[in-house]
């Protein structure tokens, strides 16, 4: 089997892969039909609305803290899924039937974006580490990145499906389809080879096992500079939904359909960005500086575009920078992390990528609504700039970066481990006491 694809060579893998990936074009369809019913018909095209829902859904992971990541350590994470995934499905189900019958009120959306909020809290990091518990290690890079192309995957397909579902059935119909499509990931769960899980022994629950996770990553300043850089660009950055909802909407003067596609050219790059990284087996932080960067870039170049065909080839590329980030700080994180602690690392890395979001959304939403949609890209590129700022001020300090002329050429170079012995020590993997 291809280098890009060799953890499907996994029963397990497979057969999670292929749930996961029917129940991510569910989510997406739901995402894009919550967003446009918030913004076109619940409100009169209140970008701060659209902020606001995100900021209920994704906040509840970094107020749940330290409790996922213990949950995702010390629980049976195929069962912990098999409740998280069970009751998603159900609120995707009740917010459907209310739209359906044509009572949804905005207060009502805003419930069920916080319920989902704090089910996603213990969902998201027992479903990353439970990638680590379907595979051996060598496979594991490989395995985050095929997870991402999977849902980006899913990102290109849902999105395009809910633009032309809205115009013909309405949104409540992509709720309801989203409510079904968690029977797929349900059933792959339930018939998973439980005895060929890569399953180590539970941590002890002894007194501090809440805050280890916060010790661990407080002895590695390399994951302290990627959770740092992850805030800057979750916070600011990656508020796509109200990005291209409203160049979509208050720009172009587009409809459903176009909002849906322009989400999906995004989306071919994200998913591009995903198969890519799948080649590589240990990103490490020059990586990610360099595609924070590129992130930046091509997000202010994607706010002067003039037309949504320009806009929608730049944000290809703008999907390809920003997967390559998230895809190797993810990898990264986990193949440097001893496997009795990376629920716990996990849990803090997403409730720093989606606990930025009730500081950012918002704030990005009155920028749309005071100066234009424009303008809002453009927080968000000063973001990615400013986030490979921080790799870089890191690979200075503790890799010794330096660049000098080689034969005529301009080359960098980095010391392979960190100058700290103490650090290089617990990113090799040093069991913590």
């Amino acid at each position: 089997m291809s280098s890009m694809f060799h953890s499907l060579r996994s029963y397990n893998y497979r057969l999670w892969a292929g749930g996961a990936l029917v129940s991510n074009v569910g989510t997406w369809m739901q995402r894009i039909g919550q967003d446009w019913l918030v913004l076109t018909v619940l409100t009169g095209h209140s970008a701060t609305a659209v902020g606001v829902v995100m900021a209920l859904q994704f906040g509840p992971p970094l107020l749940l803290l330290p409790l996922t990541g213990f949950a995702a350590d010390h629980l049976d994470r195929r069962k912990l899924l098999l409740l998280t995934q069970g009751a998603a499905g159900v609120l995707a189900l009740g917010l459907g039937l209310l739209t359906v019958f044509g009572i949804v009120q905005l207060w009502q959306v805003y419930g069920f974006a916080f319920l989902l909020g704090c089910v996603t809290a213990f969902d998201a990091p027992a479903r990353q580490a439970f990638v680590s518990d379907l595979v051996q290690d060598d496979d594991l890079a490989n395995a985050v990145a095929l997870n991402s192309a999977s849902f980006n995957a899913a990102r290109m397909v849902g999105p395009a499906v809910a633009g032309v579902l809205i115009a013909a059935v309405g949104e409540g119909w992509l709720f309801l389809i989203n409510a079904a499509s968690y029977a797929a990931v349900l059933v792959s769960l339930w018939f998973l080879r439980v005895r060929d899980l890569f399953v180590e022994a539970r941590p002890a629950h002894t007194r501090g096992s809440l805050l280890a996770g916060f010790r661990y990553v407080w002895r590695r300043p390399d994951l302290i500079a990627v959770l740092v850089m992850l805030f800057l660009l979750g916070t600011f950055g990656f508020n796509f939904a109200i990005y291209i909802s409203t160049m979509s909407v208050t720009v172009f003067h587009g409809d459903a359909s176009q909002y849906g596609l322009l989400t999906s050219a995004m989306a071919a790059g994200t998913m591009s960005g995903a198969l890519l990284s799948a080649r590589r087996q240990s990103p490490g932080m020059v990586l990610m500086a360099v595609s924070a960067a590129a992130f930046g870039v091509t997000l202010a170049a994607a706010a002067l575009m003039p037309d949504p065909l320009l806009f929608a080839g730049v944000l290809f590329f703008v999907g390809v920078a920003a997967l390559t980030f998230m895809t190797g700080s993810n990898s990264m994180m986990q193949l440097t992390t001893e496997r009795s602690m990376r629920g716990r690392v996990l849990a803090l890395r997403i409730a720093v990528v989606m606990g930025g979001t009730p500081i950012g959304a918002p704030l990005v939403g009155w920028v749309v609504d005071r100066f234009g949609a424009r303008w809002a890209l453009g927080v968000g590129a000063l973001a990615g700039l400013v986030a490979a700022g921080v790799g870089i001020a890191y690979l200075v300090r503790y890799r010794d970066l330096r660049m000098r002329l080689d034969a005529g050429r301009l080359r960098m170079f980095i010391e392979p481990v960190p100058r700290d012995a103490a650090v290089a020590r617990v990113a090799a993997g040093e069991r913590v006491t």
